[in-house]
This record gives C-alpha cells, structure tokens and sequence, in this order.
C-alpha cells in the first residue's frame, strides 16, 4: 500500500514539474503583451509636508486651508464618513466656528421625523460625522458616470503614496500623449472617463476637481493655485486618516528616550558591579574528586569490581 502510495505522489510530482517548465517555455517564447498601464503609469510625485518624518507636527493654517478645499470642492462627491465636526478642534476652529460650519453644512442629516415616523433631514450638530452627498451607492453612481466616489477618511492610508499620491492625482489630469495612442491604438480614454498617469488602469471617471487658480479663495490670503489646493488638501487627508499623529510622534519619541537613557544606566551598571568580577566554575558531578571517593566506597561495600 506504501509502495502504491508513493508512485502516485511520484507520478503527480513529474506531471507538475513537466506543467511548470511548460509553462515557463511558453513564456519565453511567447512573452505577455505590454500594456499601457505599465509602460505608461507614473510613480506619485514627491511631497514634503510638516507632518513627514518622526518628529513631523501638523501646520494647522495648512489643515484649515486643506479643509477649506474639501468643503468648497470634494465635499461634492466624496465623503468623509469617519470624521465628526467635532474633530474640526484638532485644527484650531472654536466650539463656535464648529457649530457654525456644522449647520451651514450642505448635506443634512438624515433623521426621522418625531411627529410622523416619516424619514426626514435634518442640520448637523458638532457631534455628527460629515454627511455623505448621496442618499445612496445608486444616486452616486448615477451622478458619477456609474462610478461610485470613495470615502476620503482614510484615503492616504489605503493608497501606495500616502499623500503624495492625492497631490499627484489631483495635479495630474491632462490629454493623452501621443506616444500612447501611437504604440497602443485601443488604448485611447473611452467616453465619459479621464486621462491621468498618476491611476493605476490610466483613466478614472472622476474629471479634474482642482480646473484653475483662485478656484477657492482661501481666508488667511494664500495664493490658492492648483498646485497649493493640492497639497493642502492631501495634508488635510494625512490628518482625517490620523488626527493623532502628534501624540504618536511624542510618545514614540518620549519611548525611544527613555530607552536609550535605561541602556546607558544598565551598561554604567554592568561596568560598576560586573565588569571586574571573576567567573568561578566549580567541578561538580561524577568527576568531582568526592563524588568519586563515594563511588569508589560504595562499590567496595558491594563487593563490585572498579
């Protein structure tokens, strides 16, 4: 039964090894098709934002402004579900200001009425989170080239790039090159869909949200360019996916001293009390000389040779 056993093991080992280098014959002589995704596709552009790096704090004038871009621009399509109004604090707005920007915010929050049963709206409190801008993945959909908007709550941590790939997205949009078109004839941008490298398949349904400068006019007087609403609206983003990043960065930072300082005072200690110290070994077991003058009695007691 072994013996049977292991021929039919053997026998489907040949047949996978004889499919593999098949296989991978097939593939040298008939290598894959390029793509244009590939070839064309770009990495995310650098960004360098005061939250980058282990000891990277948040410029809150940045965030307010980021903000500013997401309310008068990508509130429109996009939500940001995670967020409260509350957390607006976290960028430097008073109770006021939030209570403020929470009732005069566009989308209402769908509520019940208490008289009727009858589903109804109602205006956001400090401690909602950000209404979605459709009722439904339908409505989206339908006003979206069929295409359902993304949740920008976290969006930095779910993308390669972080936030350079936002900023890289938002800046990116432009005609197809011609170099493109020439090499692959079907890979022109369908109808309805966008040209932008900085995507992962090329062409995505969303059309440039950032069209021009002065787009937003920002309230601390920056020159709002395409470029900077770009990357305040990215540093804004690293801040809804991680509005403790601060506190991380200190108490990483306050661990990393601590340690160091700990390591330094066990090395002092090592070098005080053990440094100089000597190591005894004492024989112990059969080949102690004791041990094996008891041996050598007790076998004489026995009457047992050795």
């Amino acid at each position: 039964m072994r013996f049977i056993l292991g021929f039919i093991g053997s026998v489907f080992a040949v047949i996978l090894l004889i499919s593999f280098f098949s296989n991978l014959a097939t593939y040298f002589q008939s290598p894959p098709a390029p793509l244009a995704a590939e070839e064309f596709h770009r990495e995310p552009k650098p960004l360098a934002l005061s939250s980058d790096g282990p000891f990277g704090k948040f410029d809150k004038r940045q965030l307010q402004r980021g903000f500013q871009v997401y309310s008068e621009v990508c509130s429109a399509c996009h939500s940001l579900k995670l967020v409260a109004f509350r957390d607006l604090k976290g960028l430097g707005y008073t109770d006021a200001e939030i209570k403020k920007i929470a009732s005069d915010w566009k989308t209402q929050v769908p509520s019940t009425n208490p008289d009727t049963g009858e589903p109804s709206t109602r205006k956001a409190l400090p401690s909602d989170n950000f209404p979605a801008p459709f009722a439904n993945d339908i409505a989206a959909r339908a006003a979206n080239n069929n295409a359902v908007p993304p949740d920008l709550s976290l969006m930095v941590k779910a993308r390669e790039g972080g936030a350079a790939y936002v900023y890289s997205l938002l800046t990116g949009f432009q005609n197809q090159p011609a170099e493109l078109l020439k090499k692959f004839p079907d890979a022109k941008t369908p109808p309805g869909l966008h040209y932008n490298p900085y995507f992962a398949n090329l062409n995505l349904a969303m059309p440039p949200p950032l069209t021009s400068n002065g787009q937003v006019t920002y309230a601390d007087g920056t020159p709002a360019t395409v470029d900077q609403m770009a990357k305040d609206v990215a540093a804004f983003l690293v801040w809804t996916a991680e509005p403790n990043l601060e506190a991380r960065h200190a108490a990483g930072t306050a661990a990393a001293i601590f340690l160091l300082f700990a390591t330094i005072l066990a090395y002092l200690a090592y070098q005080q009390i053990w440094h100089d110290a000597k190591r005894i070994v004492r024989v112990t077991g059969p080949l102690e000389p004791k041990n094996q003058a008891r041996t050598r009695r007790a076998k004489a007691k026995e009457g047992i040779a050795g």
